[in-house]
């Protein structure tokens, strides 16, 4: 009989497999000090692949949080690709920029909004990209998950950051609001018809899922 399965080593070895670029570390860094969360280094190499195999061209990130997901973003994604990333604290953005500095991507391929989210995302396009990272306020992903999914053009990937809230989600016991909203999404992700569902341990939990292209007209089962 197989022995039992160390989940935590497998977890730390996953998270250590790539070797990290100093710009990123520095970001992180920066997240750290300015008390955001960041995305851990599995999920942003779990981003990067996504982001390459789409071969995306346009991302919206809500929740800046120090430039750490711009940056695996765009290491990913093929030359002139654009990232719009939504944050209303001016300082989060200042250390994007940074972030974006050293590593060496032009600021001419982020555009960064300081701004509510809840201002911003229903002024953009519909179907008009390929990724969209939800992040920011775990309260506020209710309310940010139906412009998320428009925004997205079908093929495309929506990856919801944190999705088992520092481990509670799991937990049936817990029912403070962060952990309830972060549930939530994942029901009314798999609830849908139109939308393809993953969990990744990765990180806090990076819940993924694909917008189904629509079936052509006068299509039947």
């Amino acid at each position: 009989m197989a022995g039992s399965v160390d989940y935590v080593a497998n977890w730390v070895f996953a998270e250590d497999f790539l070797p990290e670029p100093d710009a990123l570390a520095h970001a992180r860094s920066r997240a750290r000090e300015l008390g955001v969360p960041a995305l851990s280094p599995a999920t942003g190499a779990l981003l990067e692949v996504i982001a390459a195999s789409l071969k995306a061209a346009s991302a919206v990130e809500i929740g800046t949080s120090a430039g750490v997901g711009i940056v695996h973003l765009l290491s990913a994604m093929p030359p002139g690709a654009i990232v719009t990333s939504v944050d209303m604290e001016a300082e989060h953005q200042h250390a994007a920029r940074e972030a974006l500095r050293e590593a060496g991507i032009p600021l001419s391929q982020v555009r960064l909004i300081n701004s509510r989210p809840a201002e911003v995302l229903p002024r953009l396009a519909d179907e008009a990209y390929d990724l969209v990272l939800l992040g920011g306020s775990k309260l506020d992903y209710m309310n940010r998950l139906a412009d998320a999914i428009r925004l997205l053009k079908p093929g495309g990937v929506l990856a919801v950051i944190g999705a088992l809230a520092d481990g509670r989600v799991p937990d049936p016991a817990r029912r403070d609001p962060v952990t309830v909203t972060v549930r939530e999404v994942g029901k009314e992700l798999r609830r849908r018809g139109d939308l393809t569902v993953a969990m990744s341990a990765a990180g806090d939990g990076l819940l993924l899922a694909v917008k189904r292209p629509r079936a052509p007209l006068g299509h039947t089962r």
